[in-house]
């Protein structure tokens, strides 16, 4: 039986609220600032929520131009975006590898979703026959990984995932598993989420998942504190180059970190309230160290799913528990939704990264807004400061709607 070849990370890229530069996104995520405020994409005077983590000054026309920026729908702008920067970072020239050997694989919860608001709006006042034959094209999930493809002429495996909030970490841990059997040796990879649109926030306020902080939005992402309150819808991307090891020390690349396991696991329990006791959340987590053959009390740091809701951080701190055991006193974890906001799909892409910057630059990213801690979530979530730390291996969950638990492990590469 063939050896499972190493996976290591070489290249990453961002859209974020807190900018598109990856070292002044990892700047401004280490000084603890929010990318929280009032949305400006439409008019919120209506609506119960009027703050989101949006995407600001977003000029998909200057970026792509403008013919090609009206074929694309703002979370496929997002995608391709942070791929050309993460190609960038990476130094990979896909002119020099087989195309066949080279995919894409970006998530997406919830896809164009502000296309087929705009396309509904034109058929419900100017008639069927008016609506635009870039509709489909634009709104479908996998646009994001097909426009990737296209834009280097990639025809390896080429898919995308739709897990709610698991999406990016899902389509991640498939390219792990694809790169380690050898069915390619390159695959762009992450999530891509545009849902900050009137169905997309209204959606979400009517089921009374979104904070309703709207005095002090800055303030309202808040995991694991007593007062949170729900959630801050955000928007992004976050985009990785996963390379088999070996092609990327033959073209002398700089490597992040390795990719170490991946573990899924479903809650069978509820469409979308968390299972309280964090079962399937646990399994996620014991099948990923069990994929990486590295025992528990090895991890250092948790970058956690962590979204404020009141259900949610206290399921995934008993399923840290469960998995942890004595060791999860020790372990560090942090939850950068708190300056982020939940970027649904896209989240675990921006948060791997995170996760992956933590091993490389020696940093830990804070929980900010951590005030009056709840009793029951009695861990060390490096609450509200930085924190300079050396971490071998670094562990990244994404829990979604629908029961989806994913979890990754990274590690420091050659550790």
């Amino acid at each position: 039986m063939a050896e499972t070849r190493r996976v290591v990370i070489t290249g990453m890229g961002v859209v974020t609220s807190l900018g598109d530069d990856l070292d002044a996104f990892w700047e401004a995520l280490c000084a603890g600032r929010s990318g929280v405020g009032p949305i400006d994409l439409f008019d919120v005077s209506q609506f119960k929520v009027h703050f989101g983590s949006q995407v600001r000054d977003w000029d998909g026309a200057a970026r792509f131009g403008a013919k090609e920026a009206r074929h694309l729908d703002r979370f496929a702008q997002f995608a391709l975006a942070a791929s050309e920067a993460a190609v960038a970072d990476s130094g990979i020239d896909f002119s020099k590898l087989p195309a066949e050997n080279c995919g894409v694989m970006i998530g997406s919860g919830i896809g164009g979703l502000n296309e087929f608001e705009s396309q509904h709006a034109v058929m419900m006042t100017k008639g069927p026959s008016r609506i635009s034959p870039f509709t489909i094209p634009k709104l479908m999930v996998n646009a994001g990984s097909g426009q990737v493809s296209i834009r280097w002429g990639l025809r390896g495996p080429i898919t995308s995932t739709a897990t709610a909030c698991a999406s990016a970490s899902n389509a991640m841990g498939d390219a792990l598993k694809l790169i380690q059997c050898g069915d390619a040796d390159v695959i762009i990879t992450g999530g891509s989420e545009a849902a900050i649109t009137t169905m997309g926030l209204g959606g979400f306020a009517a089921m009374r998942a979104l904070s309703t902080r709207n005095d002090d939005p800055r303030r309202a992402s808040r995991p694991f504190d007593r007062d949170r309150d729900g959630f801050v819808l955000g928007e992004g991307a976050g985009v990785l180059i996963f390379e088999a090891e070996e092609v990327a020390r033959g073209r002398g690349a700089r490597i992040y970190a390795e990719v170490l396991g991946y573990g899924t696991a479903g809650d069978g329990h509820h469409i979308t309230a968390p299972d309280e006791q964090g079962r399937g959340a646990a399994r996620a987590m014991r099948r990923c160290l069990a994929d990486a053959g590295v025992p528990a009390d090895a991890v250092d740091y948790i970058n956690a799913h962590g979204t404020s809701t009141p259900l949610g951080d206290l399921a995934e701190t008993v399923a840290m528990k469960t998995v942890f055991g004595a060791h999860a006193r020790r372990l560090q974890i942090s939850s950068t939704k708190s300056q982020l906001g939940h970027l649904l799909g896209a989240s675990g892409g921006v948060e791997l990264i995170a996760s992956a910057l933590a091993i490389h630059r020696g940093v830990l990213p804070p929980t900010i807004n951590l005030d009056n801690p709840d009793a029951d979530c009695d861990l060390d979530y490096v609450p509200n400061v930085a924190r300079e730390a050396r971490v071998d291996r670094v562990m990244s969950n994404s829990f979604g709607f629908g029961g989806h638990n994913a979890s990754l492990l990274l590690g420091r590469h050659g550790g």
